[in-house]
């Protein structure tokens, strides 16, 4: 991992969800396995020293199930997350919107939301520094807790596209 970025961006797509009858799609609830494994994601930030100072969550309730078990993973390090409604029906360019609207005091910035959209963005600000096995990995699937660490050499306001080094796409389990 380069030292020469001024952020970090982890964009993560929700653990596993469930699909109970006669429950709306925005309040699914994660699914035995999205509980158990939605830790590992946690885990994987502190481990790796990616522990975010500003996460942006999706309303959806597997979103916010999944953020609780990565910010218990987290403990005291865990910032207050902040639900955006707008996630949850975005689509990639409306996400980067929010994404450019983060303080420029934020370092670390972790984004939680869903397919296609999480992949869609990821594939967007893939710069041509990127790791190539992360880009192809990433690109070809996005599974549930599918992870994406960028570095990015930019103010928030400014990040566009191809303009943020993918590190990692990890799927912590």
């Amino acid at each position: 991992m380069s030292s020469s970025f001024e952020r970090r961006l982890v964009v993560l797509r929700h653990a596993k969800s469930d699909y109970p009858f006669g429950v709306s799609d925005h309040d699914r609830p994660l699914a035995g396995r999205g509980n158990r494994e939605a830790p590992a994601a946690g885990r994987w930030l502190k481990e790796h020293g990616w522990v975010p100072d500003y996460i942006l969550v999706s309303s959806a309730q597997r979103t916010r199930a999944t953020c609780a078990w990565v910010t218990s993973e987290l403990g005291d390090e865990a910032p207050t997350p902040y639900i955006d409604d707008r996630i949850y029906e975005a689509g990639s360019t409306q996400l980067l919107s929010i994404i450019n609207e983060t303080p420029e005091t934020v370092r670390t910035l972790m984004v939680i939301g869903h397919m296609p959209t999480v992949q869609d963005l990821s594939m967007r600000l893939a710069s041509i520094e990127s790791d190539e096995e992360s880009v192809m990995d990433m690109a070809t699937r996005y599974p549930t807790l599918g992870l994406t660490a960028f570095e990015v050499n930019k103010p928030w306001a400014e990040l566009d596209g191809r303009d943020a080094k993918l590190v990692s796409f990890v799927v912590p389990r």
